[in-house]
């Protein structure tokens, strides 16, 4: 019985091989043909694409954030009012985290962008998305320990099938080689949604709404972790998340997030 088992062994590995072979080629075939019969579209002004969503004449409407900006909130200056100068907002109301980056501005295009990342399944966007944010984020990302992207609750990450932090974080870490510790923090309760919240609602919506997990604390002692997310609008979700890491007695709190709402004065 041996015997005959062994040649059956040695025949069926290079069947697997060849079958898996077999359907990778035509699932990169058929991903082609839909291309194809289906030209990408840019996710703003809709007119066709090469690449990844977005069109040159809308990625040129994009606000990237550039320097002078504050070093703790990361908020663009009108102009350069010299080193180590805060922002009026770190000044008045410093959070939790330490330090906080953002690729866009939260304009129209930027908003779009979120939205189809978020609620339109659109995950082919996030490589370039996570690109920018890994760009902005450069100072933050050296030296940290890990990438914790902002939880969403069980029934809303079972609605939703992914997360868009996670998305996010993912391809930072191909990009910076920091680990993506999605397992470190929790979303313990179900909040309402932000939008429409004054900042005062928003605070006290998030509050005790996330933990980190009690089986990850000791990984989180001591370590520099960076909270992932798609905006940044008050801050209060962010605040909540780094309070809760805090806790759990982490070194230091930054945040990297793809836009941020910047208040023209």
């Amino acid at each position: 019985m041996e015997t005959d088992a062994a040649p059956a062994r040695s025949i069926a590995a290079p069947l697997r091989a060849a079958w898996t072979a077999g359907r990778h080629v035509l699932s990169r075939a058929a991903r082609l043909a839909l291309d194809i019969a289906l030209p990408t579209l840019c996710v703003s002004c809709r007119e066709p694409v090469d690449g990844e969503g977005v069109c040159a004449a809308c990625w040129a409407r994009l606000s990237f954030i550039e320097r002078p900006y504050c070093p703790r909130l990361g908020i663009p200056f009108v102009y350069d009012p010299g080193p180590d100068m805060l922002s009026m907002e770190a000044i008045a109301s410093p959070p939790a985290y330490q330090r906080a980056r953002a690729a866009v501005r939260y304009d129209d295009v930027a908003r779009t962008l979120v939205h189809a990342l978020k609620y339109q399944d659109r995950t082919d966007l996030a490589p370039a998305m996570g690109r920018w944010m890994a760009r902005a984020g450069g100072g933050l990302l050296t030296g940290a320990d890990m990438l914790v992207p902002v939880p969403l609750h069980w029934r809303r990450a079972w609605r939703r099938r992914y997360n868009q932090s996670g998305a996010l974080a993912r391809v930072i870490e191909r990009q910076s080689g920091v680990k993506v510790r999605g397992d470190v923090l929790r979303r313990v309760r179900a909040t309402e949604q932000q939008i429409g919240l004054s900042r005062a609602q928003r605070a006290t919506n998030v509050q005790g709404a996330f933990q980190v997990s009690p089986d990850r604390q000791a990984e989180v002692q001591g370590r520099r972790v960076v909270l992932i997310d798609d905006v940044l609008t008050s801050g209060a979700t962010l605040d909540a998340c780094a309070r809760a890491l805090l806790r759990a007695k982490a070194a230091q709190v930054d945040v990297l997030v793809f836009a941020r709402v910047v208040e023209v004065r």
